[in-house]
């Protein structure tokens, strides 16, 4: 596959990717007519995404608490 930069590469630009699709399906559920949800699930959703991203960040040496890697209402 080359060298471990163009492997990085390769694999953060599609599991990002595939990340960024992911969010924006979470987003399609925000549609009242077809859905029916609380505050209390979209505060818990925004949450999970949240510490998902403090713990990514922590993995790559920045910042973050470690948190809980299943997600449930």
């Amino acid at each position: 596959m080359g060298s471990k930069r163009e492997k990085f590469v390769k694999l953060a630009e599609g599991r990002t990717q595939t990340a960024l699709d992911a969010i924006r399906k979470i987003g399609n559920l925000s549609n009242r007519r077809a859905y029916d949800f609380d505050d209390a699930d979209v505060k818990k959703i925004v949450k999970a995404l949240r510490d998902a991203a403090s713990e990514l960040e922590r993995k790559f040496g920045t910042s973050g608490p470690s948190e809980k890697d299943h997600f449930k209402l």
